[in-house]
């Protein structure tokens, strides 16, 4: 068996930064290692969205947004309104389009992966009930959104007792699985290198 990292991550813990465009702020919830939150080629991010208005350009990256909490948003992107998304629908785009928010009934809170496409593939796909998954992408985060999750990687347990905490499983080369238990209501990522 090839040496596995596993990494938890704490929302009591995630960093609170402004947005590129300055209409905000995000939490960090994970990205890759870089030299500052600017430089990265994916992360992972939760946004509180109080009012309507612009989206931050990231130019060469894809985005996948989905929401969290909340009655949900209609994004205009370059122009064309889309449909309106709520509770657990993803919806991606890219980076550099030109998009607006509309707030369908009151703010809400969003979660964000963006990630640069030429350097990973990705697939984003949520959760609600216990799961079992095998996969062979080096990286897999699970993001529990509800309440007491725990995530079996290869058998071996690991809890995410607090909402919005976060799991990374790091493995080079394996096919792994994964078993999503407890209170399940989870976005699972796995992003591959190209």
């Amino acid at each position: 068996m090839t040496a596995r990292n596993i990494r938890l991550y704490q929302a009591a813990d995630y960093p609170r930064m402004p947005w590129k465009n300055g209409g905000g702020t995000t939490q960090e919830v994970a990205r890759n290692p870089g030299d500052s939150s600017a430089a990265f080629e994916w992360r992972l991010s939760i946004a509180d969205v109080a009012q309507d208005g612009g989206f931050s350009a990231f130019n060469g990256y894809q985005r996948v947004i989905t929401v969290l909490e909340g009655q949900g948003i209609q994004l205009t992107v370059d122009g064309r309104e889309q449909t309106p998304l709520t509770s657990r629908q993803a919806y991606a785009f890219p980076g550099d389009a030109r998009v607006d928010c509309r707030l369908l009934d009151g703010p809400i809170r969003d979660f964000n992966l963006i990630y640069a496409p030429q350097r990973y593939q990705a697939r984003l796909q949520w959760a609600s009930a216990p799961w079992v998954f095998h996969s062979a992408a080096p990286i897999v985060l699970v993001l529990n959104a509800g309440g007491m999750l725990v995530v079996r990687v290869d058998g071996e347990a690991h809890a995410l007792p607090s909402r919005y905490d976060c799991l990374r499983s790091e493995v080079p080369v394996e096919l792994v699985e994964y078993r999503l238990e407890g209170e399940v209501d989870a976005c699972v990522i796995e992003l591959t290198p190209r």
